[in-house]
């Protein structure tokens, strides 16, 4: 064989795969056509929160009034925004190609197809065999039937992050973490909102607490909402779209961003060629990420949700290990934790409450609001609260969920305390420093008991 192991795409769970493979002694490549670093690294992770980044010092500048800080005037450069999250983006990706010099990884520029269980065909009409392969070719946004994107006023994700000026009216059609994350950025930098949601709550994924937190904070930054919303059509001119919706107005935007989910790109990959078994657009796999074929595997957004590059990432890590015949635990998604970096950050991990109740579980709540932390007052952020879940017999950890300032960092905390089955009695004995956020879980948790000090 040319490679004991062949990864066919670069991003999250490709790079890490092969880098991982490499550690381990293999002779590794990668097949990319584009970019290393995939959609995350490139069109989403990253860029999305270098934009997201500039959007929070707008709105220090905006409010620097409250700090004591005058600030009469100021302007906005849209193209520097743009090109500071380009140029993030660029930098990691310059730094992905130094791991793969540095760890003797050959990176193949084109596209990959299987021919067979160990051939994969190259665009340069070149084959390379290889013992065991890794499908990692991820995903892309999917499109309302009979509402296709044109990239000029009906766009995806991609597109919204090099807009060449701040539209004045967007309709945003999906309220998950993009749509949210989209809504929260160009409401900053000017743009009237409308954000569509097809579900009866936006961030549905999440507890209902969070959903009803964030429509409140949305709402007094006059974005609009709305839910239970089945879009009919979406009619475009050469410089805007009229967006109807059953029983509402129509609504003019200047741009729609349709931000309904993510297909994996299992097209063109020989897939049929082997037998190997999809579902719903989405490659099958056992809990090792094995497909039908013993030594071909796929990992991240191509196999399916939880649609997250720290999951493409792990699984990349778990398939090379298995292939590797190392002893490892099977992959598990109930300790996945989720993130959200619209103002203010979403966190959670776990079970949400209803989930908890619905699984047969008698549970202990608790909810402590960010408004009564010394830190986030002395930081001028006091939105949001951070939600806790214990089971009443046992005393586990079954769930947290936030809404508030760094909730995206604080998350790890219950995430390692749950894969260490950790009860209430070990957060509540935990001593967390003063003043900061943290401290927040310890309240949360003695608030699901009633030994709440701070409220």
């Amino acid at each position: 064989m040319d490679y004991d192991v062949t990864i066919i795409g670069g991003g999250p769970g490709g790079y890490v795969a092969a880098i991982r493979a490499a550690q381990l002694g293999h002779k590794v490549a990668v097949v990319e056509e584009s970019h290393l670093g995939g959609i995350c690294l490139n069109w989403g992770c990253i860029p999305t929160k270098s934009l997201l980044y500039n959007a929070h010092v707008l709105d220090l500048v905006k409010n620097a009034k409250k700090y004591g800080i005058n600030i009469p005037s100021y302007t906005v450069d849209w193209k520097k925004v743009i090109k500071r999250s380009r140029d993030v983006s660029n930098r990691l990706s310059k730094g992905i190609e130094f791991l793969m010099k540095k760890n003797k990884i050959t990176y193949i520029p084109h596209r990959g197809m299987l021919i067979d269980k160990n051939t994969i065909g190259l665009s340069n009409k070149k084959n390379i065999s290889s013992k065991f392969i890794v499908i990692a070719t991820g995903g892309r946004p999917r499109q309302i039937p009979g509402i296709e994107f044109d990239s000029k006023v009906v766009i995806s994700s991609k597109e919204a992050m090099i807009l060449d000026k701040i539209p004045k009216n967007l309709v945003i059609i999906g309220a998950g973490a993009i749509g949210v994350e989209f809504a929260h950025l160009y409401s900053s930098f000017g743009s009237s909102v409308t954000l569509v949601e097809g579900l009866d709550r936006i961030v549905p994924n999440e507890d209902k607490d969070i959903s009803t937190e964030l429509e409140k904070i949305f709402k007094r930054k006059r974005i609009s909402i709305i839910t239970k919303a089945l879009v009919e059509k979406v009619k475009t001119t050469k410089a805007s779209a009229t967006v109807t919706i059953k029983g509402q107005k129509p609504i003019k935007a200047d741009k729609v961003l349709m931000a309904i989910g993510v297909q994996g790109n299992i097209e063109n990959l020989g897939l049929e060629n082997l037998s190997i078994s999809t579902d719903k657009g989405h490659i099958k796999v056992n809990e090792y990420m094995q497909t039908d074929i013993n030594n071909i595997y796929a990992i991240g957004d191509v196999c399916g949700p939880p649609l997250l590059a720290h999951v493409a990432s792990f699984e990349g890590t778990l398939a090379i290990e298995h292939l590797s015949g190392k002893d490892i635990e099977p992959m598990s998604y109930d300790n996945v934790p989720g993130c959200t970096y619209c103002e203010p950050e979403i966190a959670s991990v776990g079970l949400t409450e209803k989930q908890a109740i619905d699984q047969g579980y008698q549970v202990h709540v608790g909810t402590f609001p960010f408004s009564a932390l010394g830190k986030t007052l002395a930081e001028g952020s006091r939105d949001g609260f951070i939600k806790i879940i214990y089971d009443k017999k046992y005393g586990e950890l079954l769930g947290c969920h936030m809404i508030g300032k760094n909730a995206t960092n604080l998350i790890s905390e219950v995430s390692i305390a749950r894969k260490l089955e950790t009860t209430y009695h070990e957060i509540l004995k935990t001593i967390h420093p003063h003043p900061t956020l943290s401290e927040g879980v310890h309240e949360a948790t003695a608030a699901a008991l009633n030994e709440a000090i701070h409220i």
